[in-house]
């Protein structure tokens, strides 16, 4: 990591509920966990990260957000400045978003580009689906490691649709290995590798991931105050990081 990479559990300004914050001259930058909100929703009842942020902060402005499932890099500002430059940048496509999956079967091939127009799947509320009328959506891949069942990911983000991650890796056959809403399973068990595992006596197993596995690992954008490109990092949650392990150990190609 290089002097203008920023780790975020290194670097982190405060913690509150799990929820890791670097502040830089009115930039916020979050980890936000898996299984809570990037905005309170209708009801207002669940916490969110915006709600959670403005215990700290007098304003805070959304910027961009992450399914409620979906873990890692986030960014507000605290200033109206702050907000509608990164939002400039936003618009022009100048900020990189990589984003860490695991994902379903062995990849073949290592690279590759999609280019899928996504739009609103009207017969599904609240899912997206791949279209020839959609708005476009632009996403490069890179496999980082291969398993027999299954497949680590970075994904490039190049336009920023609703599920667009998600969607894209389905289209080309390799769905996350956790998805309820486009994937093959719901959760991961570690006997659907492990294939000697034995449940305890008195205990049930339980998966190791009952959640998406998709992690927004990176975010690199020009810092309108120091006039600088800056790039922020957040290490992959605890459950897939353990799922990686496992996966390493009974999985091997």
């Amino acid at each position: 990591m290089n002097g203008k990479d920023k780790n975020m559990e290194e670097n982190r300004i405060y913690s509150y509920r799990d929820l890791d914050v670097v502040e830089d001259n009115g930039l916020l930058i979050v980890n936000k966990p898996s299984g809570l909100l990037s905005i309170p929703d209708r009801n207002q009842e669940k916490a969110s990260v915006l709600s959670i942020l403005r215990k700290k902060h007098e304003h805070v402005f959304t910027i961009h957000r992450l399914d409620f499932e979906t873990s890692g890099i986030m960014v507000f500002a605290s200033n109206e400045e702050m907000h509608r430059a990164i939002n400039i940048q936003f618009e022009h496509r100048k900020i990189e978003k990589i984003y860490h999956a695991i994902v379903q079967g062995n990849m073949m091939k290592l690279d590759g580009v999609i280019d899928l127009k996504i739009d609103e799947d009207k017969a599904n509320k609240g899912k997206m689906k791949i279209t020839r009328d959609g708005k476009p959506a632009l996403s490069h891949y890179h496999v980082l490691e291969n398993f027999k069942h299954y497949a680590y990911v970075a994904i490039d983000l190049k336009t920023g649709r609703t599920h667009q991650a998600r969607l894209h890796m389905k289209a080309i056959g390799h769905p996350m290995a956790v998805d309820k809403d486009y994937g093959m399973q719901e959760e991961f068990m570690l006997s659907s590798i492990k294939h000697k595992y034995k449940e305890g006596k008195w205990s049930i197993e339980k998966p190791l991931v009952s959640r998406c596995t998709l992690h927004a690992y990176s975010l690199k954008l020009m810092h309108p105050i120091h006039q600088k490109e800056m790039q922020y990092v957040a290490p992959l949650k605890k459950d897939m990081q353990v799922m990686l392990k496992y996966l390493r150990e009974f999985d091997a190609v």
